[in-house]
């Protein structure tokens, strides 16, 4: 019995070992991308997590407080900007499942008071995909309560047909949240926080903060100036979601294998990986930005320009969506004044990642050091 013991525990043996040594390889060509990137831009702490293949890892850097000097770690709660609109896409494919909405209705049809305006000839899809016809990227200043945001959305007019022009918005996107919100009867803080995010795995992701978790808060930078997200029209459906690298990687493992979970919301995260309308390599989803496959950092950092996020595209919309099919990568950027995040998905490959950081740094440098995160974990 000992003799043939003593193989299998020198191969288990070895396997450790090896295995060891991989992560601490790994971990070594993660530093050395990371660290002079934070040094570069003076980003106090940044938090990674990796899945690939059924593995997770986590790296952690810095500091969530310069002040406090806490450390940062994988419960860490950033402001992930708007990788938010990711779970508003979410949410209202999870309603189209429910059977409460249909993308192609009008807006208008979920809110009476928008009725008359616009939003008649305007239907969720454009909203959702920023294509209602011009919606800017910010509210105007003076939109500050309920009133001042009806009194908005009743007045403006589109720019450019519905449909026809991709202009990255809140509003729009905003809007379609909040009426995926009115179709299931229930404010969308209390879907997303009490439905949605348990569904997907993830019990320390917030809108608001509560008191027990503020020390897990980091504090955000802008200059030398601790800062972080304040409460604005819409901002739980456009941009003000916390959440930690731990809870995020529940959220990337959820999508990367939808099967796991229950049936009306396996259909809705397929449902936001389809593809409604390109632009040049760029695939629209709900939420999700679209690339075939391996892709040139410099078409990826393209896509995820200000160029791409602050001019009008037209688009060349699909007779109908296209599922998310083949070797395809899936990202969004998140940024507020404080607060720069990253997620990425490669689902042929069983691999998926975010970056979370306590600074707003470049989209271009989130995007490189994605890539070489990636020719990291598997070279």
């Amino acid at each position: 019995m000992r003799r043939l013991h003593r193989p299998l525990l020198t191969s288990l043996v070895l396997l450790a070992c090896n295995q060891a040594l991989a992560s601490m390889s790994v971990h070594k060509q993660v530093d050395a991308v990371v660290q002079p990137l934070m040094q570069s831009y003076a980003i106090p702490g940044m938090a990674i997590a990796i899945s690939h293949k059924g593995q997770q890892h986590f790296f952690d850097y810095g500091v969530a407080s310069r002040e406090s000097r806490q450390a940062v770690d994988r419960h860490t709660l950033f402001e992930l900007g708007s990788i938010s609109k990711l779970f508003t896409a979410t949410l209202g494919a999870y309603a189209e499942a429910r059977g409460t909405l249909n993308l192609s209705d009008n807006a208008s049809q979920y809110l009476p008071a928008l009725q008359g305006s616009a939003f008649d000839h305007i239907t969720l899809l454009d909203l959702a995909t920023y294509t209602a016809g011009g919606l800017p990227l910010q509210f105007p200043d003076e939109v500050t309560g309920q009133r001042q945001l009806l009194d908005y959305y009743r007045n403006w007019q589109a720019v450019y047909p519905p449909g026809m022009q991709r202009l990255y918005s809140n509003p729009s996107i905003g809007l379609f949240g909040h009426l995926a919100a009115a179709s299931l009867a229930e404010p969308f803080q209390k879907l997303l926080e009490q439905d949605l995010l348990p569904q997907l795995g993830m019990q320390e992701s917030y809108v608001q903060v509560p008191e027990p978790s503020m020390k897990r808060y980091a504090w955000g930078y802008r200059g030398n100036k601790p800062v972080r997200v304040g409460a604005g029209a819409l901002d739980a459906e456009a941009y003000g979601v916390k959440s930690s690298s731990a809870d995020m990687l529940h959220f990337i493992e959820a999508n990367l294998h939808p099967n796991t979970l229950n049936a009306a919301l396996r259909q809705a995260v397929n449902s936001a990986h389809r593809g409604y309308y390109q632009i040049g390599e760029m695939t629209q989803g709900l939420g999700w930005e679209r690339y075939s496959y391996p892709i040139s950092l410099e078409k990826l950092q393209a896509g995820n320009s200000f160029e791409m996020a602050l001019q009008p595209h037209r688009v060349e919309r699909f007779t109908a969506p296209k599922p998310a099919e083949g070797d395809l990568l899936l990202n969004k950027t998140g940024s507020t004044n404080g607060f720069g995040a990253y997620i990425m998905l490669l689902p042929a490959r069983d691999t998926g990642l975010v970056i979370l950081a306590n600074r707003n740094y470049p989209n271009a440098e989130r995007v490189r050091l994605a890539l070489q995160l990636l020719d990291a974990i598997e070279p």
